[in-house]
């Protein structure tokens, strides 16, 4: 049991976090850079982190730019507000996204610029085949560890992880929870400490301020967890935040401001 429990947690957070890090604050909105080397890298990492349900950076970028530019409304790819329930947003996403990969949604150009693209690694990572292969190994280790049949319930996560994070975010980020700011969508913060998705949940700050890399920061519980990942990376010499100068100062300013207010 003890290992069918840390796979699963180790499987649900390094998902999460190339999803946070790599797929969203690097690929859609740039919010730092890293030579080719140590992309690749991460298209890499992605792959054996999200395993079966692995999502392309380049189309995943396209699809999130969508969001910002049009959230809440009609052209907003992944909306609570133009869905029944988070299985019906769920299908119209994972509808999106595979037509933007065909080409068959049209994209403005403006959204297009400054993506990363691995096209290559992309078609073998996206591949039917690679996909049950990965499915194949889940089924295979918890035929090995679990004591029991009622554990392979979770296999289905497994498998489509990278999506149950997403509607996780999209849905319950624009339905339950606080918010910080005035915006004119419906953004909130779904949890006051966000320990499920690395500082994703604090979506209210981040649609607020959509190119700070620390979406977490503004009250006190707001922790980031990613956050500290990328100012480790930063040290490391990984990455280079495009914002360096200027990111805690911002943070100051805001906290301050949210002080004199009483909020």
């Amino acid at each position: 049991m003890l290992a069918i429990l840390i796979f699963f947690i180790l499987h649900w957070y390094l998902s999460i976090f190339t999803q946070t890090f790599f797929l969203h604050r690097y690929a859609a909105h740039g919010m730092f850079t890293m030579n080719k080397s140590w992309e690749r890298f991460f298209y890499v990492f992605t792959f054996i982190a999200q395993g079966s349900s692995y999502l392309s950076p380049r189309t995943y970028g396209l699809m999130h730019r969508l969001h910002h530019a049009h959230a809440d409304t009609e052209r907003d790819p992944h909306s609570p507000s133009h869905s029944d329930n988070l299985f019906d947003m769920m299908w119209q996403t994972r509808r999106i996204y595979l037509d933007i990969g065909k080409g068959k949604y049209v994209v403005e150009e403006k959204y297009q610029k400054n993506l990363p693209d691995w096209s290559a690694f992309d078609k073998f990572a996206e591949n039917i085949f690679t996909r049950i292969a990965w499915s194949l190994v889940y089924v295979a280790f918890y035929a090995t560890f679990a004591p029991s049949y009622w554990w392979f319930l979770l296999v289905p996560i497994h498998i489509t992880m990278g999506p149950v994070h997403g509607v996780i975010i999209n849905w319950f980020s624009h339905t339950i929870g606080y918010r910080n700011f005035k915006v004119s969508d419906t953004s909130t913060n779904y949890l006051p400490f966000d320990f499920l998705t690395m500082g994703e949940g604090y979506h209210n700050n981040h649609h607020t301020f959509g190119q700070r890399p620390n979406f977490g920061g503004i009250r006190w519980h707001e922790i980031d967890l990613t956050w500290w990942v990328i100012k480790m990376f930063n040290k490391l010499g990984v990455l280079e935040l495009r914002q360096a100068k200027t990111i805690d100062v911002r943070t100051k300013v805001i906290r301050r401001q949210r002080r004199a207010a009483n909020i």
